[in-house]
């Protein structure tokens, strides 16, 4: 590192399904702080024309394609969320491609970043990213009350990819800073404020 070079920062943002990172991912932005989300990577890299997609279809067959050749995400989610051998193959086939673009949306931020990404504590490669780790906690009824309004699943899809996923509990030993979700937007939005001001203040 050169003397008087500006390092970035990142921030590592994750937490359950349904949990509230967008709603503090979304203060950030208004902030101006780049947010790099990782599940919309993991959309693009599996695009038509993409070499995710041609993966995909070879491994899993056509019919997870829908007719005008996009990715059939519910009818995959289905399997891959009841299957652990089959979510294992596709995260083998994603991983690499959502980690190669991270690192090149990382790169060009400057001085503090966030790397929203719900997997961020599962995956070593994606925790091993980010210099701080903030985790957004929410009550599990809750958070599977948002769950099935906002995806519509039914109960037992809503379990499943809440069961794939770390609980709370596993997560907050391994965070640096705990965002609680539970009560209104401008609570939630205070704990980020305060949480980036003392990380803005380190950078200067």
């Amino acid at each position: 590192m050169l003397e008087g070079e500006i390092v970035t920062k990142i921030i590592g943002l994750t937490g359950g399904i349904a949990s509230g990172k967008s709603t503090v991912s979304q203060y950030l932005q208004k902030r101006g702080i780049p947010v790099i989300d990782a599940d919309l990577v993991a959309r693009r890299v599996v695009e038509p024309g993409t070499v995710g997609l041609e993966q995909i279809r070879d491994t899993f067959g056509w019919q997870y394609l829908r007719p005008d050749g996009t990715l059939n995400r519910e009818l995959l989610g289905k399997k891959v969320f009841a299957e652990p051998e089959a979510l294992a193959q596709l995260n083998a086939i994603t991983r690499p491609l959502i980690v190669e673009e991270l690192r090149r949306q990382l790169q060009t931020a400057r001085p503090v970043a966030v790397l929203d990404a719900p997997l961020l504590l599962e995956e070593e490669v994606y925790r091993q990213m980010a210099d701080v780790i903030w985790v957004v906690t929410v009550r599990p009824e809750t958070q599977l009350k948002r769950l099935l309004a906002r995806n519509h699943y039914s109960l037992q899809q809503a379990k499943e990819r809440i069961a794939a996923q770390m609980t709370d509990a596993e997560r907050i030993p391994l965070a640096d800073a705990v965002i609680d979700n539970n009560g209104t937007v401008e609570e939630t939005w205070r704990q980020t404020e305060q949480l980036l001001t003392d990380i803005l203040a380190d950078q200067n």
